[in-house]
């Protein structure tokens, strides 16, 4: 599909080529369907652990094979191509697939059978597909971030669906009122630091953020003289959502089920707080004269325009165009040439993130690079800044 912008007598014509490859990102909540088709095929316990495969080694290999698309919508049809509802149905669909995903997969870690699956799953069966439930979970998120950023109410509640699978509402605030006030400040629970390993962020952002938004919709009572112990509490009725539907598959498929949410909601998490680990690794805002800080700008966040994983993601990977219009939907999001690059996709650049001796040496000096040296301008973790001193000079 082609847009249309008349501008000064002159038509600008500019086409979408990623228009139905985003139908891609609502067909996620497959995956785990998938590994039963692959079990079907091969009765082999491994099938069921594609959903780990298929982020983290075909995703980084479709990156690779299918290149870099900069490419950006001219200014002059961003309107019409925020206006244009297929890209909002494409993601309202990921929602009503994610549910059914999910409740396929509590039957089958019930004990349940069906065609290709003549006897209930091992233990270790039912530990891949709680984990392949969980990345359809942690992209989930992604999705309710895409959502909740956004003005209809309509779609924030969809946010919230999306949110229950993994009983972590709360993102829906942090996020929106917390993270994009505070984002590449030492402040920010969910801004990595240079020299951090994943594996320290993990629990600084999960518990941080979690603190941040029970005390941001306390504040948010406090200021109307209310009490906060109220359904009106966005955290309470978040969670409710959850209890709600966790409590629903337990009593639909036995509580021996519970072990097995609890673990495709971690990896959910670990896999949305993974996301967040890159996205502004080693970036600071400057402090200015008032004690404020800067505004955020497109330098303070990692960028990538690798299709594959962009397509995922629904464009999350343009980071910076995202923190500078955060209502703006994902196909109209731009690259920025000022903004710092990563060297592949999210997804490759996961696993990466876990071996931390090779994840310093590919991004430390790229951060040191964007700050031309300057240490001092880089958001330094604590304990390490005491040896980037010495080795920089600084």
């Amino acid at each position: 599909m082609t847009i249309e912008a008349a501008v000064d007598g002159q038509t600008i014509e500019w086409t979408d080529r990623k228009r139905y490859l985003w139908i891609v990102g609502a067909l996620v909540p497959l995956i785990p369907m998938m590994s039963w088709g692959l079990f079907s095929l091969t009765d082999s316990t491994l099938a069921w652990y594609f959903g780990p495969f298929f982020v983290f080694v075909v995703i980084p290999i479709a990156d690779l094979l299918a290149g870099l698309d900069p490419n950006n919508p001219p200014d002059e049809v961003l309107e019409q191509l925020e206006e244009d509802r297929y890209y909002r149905w494409v993601t309202y669909a990921f929602i009503p697939a994610q549910v059914a995903g999910l409740i396929w997969g509590a039957y089958l870690l019930g004990g349940g059978t069906m065609l290709g699956i003549d006897e209930p799953l091992s233990i270790a069966a039912k530990i891949g597909l709680a984990l392949g439930l969980g990345m359809v979970a942690g992209i989930g998120i992604n999705t309710a971030h895409e959502l909740g950023h956004k003005k209809e109410e309509y779609e924030r509640w969809f946010a919230r669906v999306a949110l229950a699978q993994t009983f972590y509402g709360h993102f829906f605030i942090e996020h929106n009122r917390g993270h994009h006030v505070r984002v590449a400040t030492p402040e920010d629970p969910a801004s990595s630091r240079l020299g951090e390993t994943v594996w320290e962020f993990m629990p600084r952002t999960v518990w941080g953020s979690l603190k941040s938004a029970w005390g941001l919709e306390k504040k948010r009572f406090e200021r109307q003289k209310k009490s906060h112990w109220t359904m009106k509490n966005d955290l309470l009725n978040a969670w409710i959502f959850s209890v709600v539907l966790w409590g629903g598959l337990m009593i639909a498929f036995g509580w021996e089920i519970l072990p097995y949410l609890v673990l495709q909601a971690a990896a959910g998490i670990w896999l949305l707080e993974s996301v967040n680990y890159l996205e502004h690794y080693g970036m600071k805002r400057k402090k200015l004269e008032s004690g404020r800080f800067e505004r955020v700008n497109p330098s303070h966040s990692w960028n990538s325009n690798n299709i594959a994983t962009n397509v995922l993601l629904y464009h999350l990977q343009r980071h910076s165009d995202h923190h500078a219009n955060p209502t703006r939907r994902y196909q109209a999001l731009r690259d920025f040439k000022e903004a710092p690059v990563l060297p592949t996709g999210y997804s490759g650049m996961i696993v990466l993130s876990w071996l931390p001796f090779v994840w310093r040496r590919v991004m430390d000096e790229r951060v040191l690079g964007h700050y031309e040296g300057d240490l001092e301008q880089a958001n330094v973790q604590p304990r390490m800044a005491a040896n980037y001193a010495r080795r920089y000079g600084a």
